[in-house]
């Protein structure tokens, strides 16, 4: 567990949970799921200290529930978010984007993709985190608190959260742009993929890795979906707060509001990405099976065309393999070679005809 004092531009990292809240400022209480479930007694009885009310239970259960889905809920003392955050799958290698394109590598890296619940308790001056055990969220956002206040933060604005909402914006954006760096992976991958799908001198058996492609895509939008419900309701609430008298606490509450637009815009990218991508999966695989029908047409059209063409040339072949013995030519020398040459004309007749309708044209 990591706690955290902010007050103004000032930080200060505390090391253990103090009896009372500061005159001023907020604390940030970061900790790993396991801990909140090994110390949720010490931390209720330290909220109800701190801001005269504690977590409902229904609220505790869902941030020790690493299967939840990303939402918003709300009680007149704090708001609850949970949000999924992407991660890898323990045990799997982080995808590489420079890595050559193969069915093999597209399955592991998508099967390597996975998401884990977040939650964060918004009290007024209290902001409570929970995070999975191996996520580095809250250590990548301690370093960089720290980095603010020393100013050696080169990025942006050095200006620490001024409330503990503004925090859990600023982690939630974090976040999304984790699966906006996303993006890219899969469009190189499954670009890669529909080249093999449409190249036509492969066989293309890579099924599985197409089937994994589709189920990982709609899990993700699913995923997005979620995370934009739970931001549009957060939004939704904040407009529902009572309003600020003080001209700067009206600010303050402005800039939670174009952050909150800001985040719920980066999830809409996302989804409306997935979406594209999903699109383009499905007419891949359309465009595949439609183009496989279009060869096979081909091959159907040029073996009609041939025997088309010698169809003539076998009845006349039958014509003259009768066993009549007045047979017209059977009986003169010259009988054969013209028999040959009436069945060359008719066959390079009836080419030129089927030529010219263009139906033995490498191009319908």
């Amino acid at each position: 567990m990591r706690l955290f004092l902010l007050h103004g531009e000032q930080l200060s990292e505390l090391a253990q949970l103090p009896q009372d809240l500061p005159a001023s400022g907020y604390l940030w209480v970061g900790l790993s799921r396991e801990e909140f479930g090994l110390r949720s007694l010490e931390l209720q009885l330290a909220l109800q200290r701190w801001c005269g009310a504690a977590l409902v239970d229904l609220h505790v259960s869902d941030l020790l529930n690493a299967q939840l889905p990303s939402h918003f809920d709300y009680t007149s003392w704090y708001d609850l978010m949970i949000f999924r955050r992407l991660a890898t799958t323990p045990g799997t290698e982080t995808p590489d984007e420079d890595a050559p394109v193969s069915a093999a590598a597209i399955e592991r890296s998508l099967q390597a993709i996975d998401t884990s619940p977040v939650g964060f308790a918004v009290f007024d001056r209290v902001l409570l985190s929970v995070h999975p055990g191996d996520c580095q969220v809250r250590d990548f956002f301690a370093n960089r608190l720290g980095q603010m206040h020393e100013g050696r933060d080169l990025r942006g604005s050095n200006r620490l959260p001024t409330s503990p909402a503004e925090l859990m914006l600023r982690m939630l954006n974090h976040m999304v742009d984790s699966y906006l760096d996303l993006r890219r992976l899969l469009t190189r991958q499954l670009t890669g993929l529909q080249r093999q799908l449409f190249d036509p001198h492969s066989n293309f058996r890579e099924w599985p890795a197409l089937l994994t492609a589709r189920d990982t895509l709609h899990r993700l939008e699913d995923i997005c979906e979620d995370q934009r419900s739970a931001v549009q309701e957060w939004l939704d609430a904040l407009a529902e707060w009572p309003p600020e008298n003080d001209a700067r606490a009206d600010r303050e509450r402005e800039l939670l509001r174009v952050r909150s637009r800001d985040v719920l815009e980066h999830v809409e990218r996302v989804l409306s990405h997935v979406r594209r991508l999903e699109s383009s999966a499905e007419s891949a695989v359309q465009m595949h099976f439609s183009a496989l029908g279009h060869r096979t047409n081909n091959i159907m059209r040029t073996l009609t065309v041939l025997t088309a063409i010698f169809l003539p040339l076998n009845l006349i072949t039958g014509i003259f393999g009768m066993n009549f013995d007045t047979l017209p030519l059977i009986h003169k020398a010259t009988g054969f070679w013209i028999a040959v040459g009436v069945m060359c004309g008719v066959g390079l007749g009836l080419g030129l005809f089927f030529w010219r309708k263009r139906y033995l044209s490498s191009q319908s």
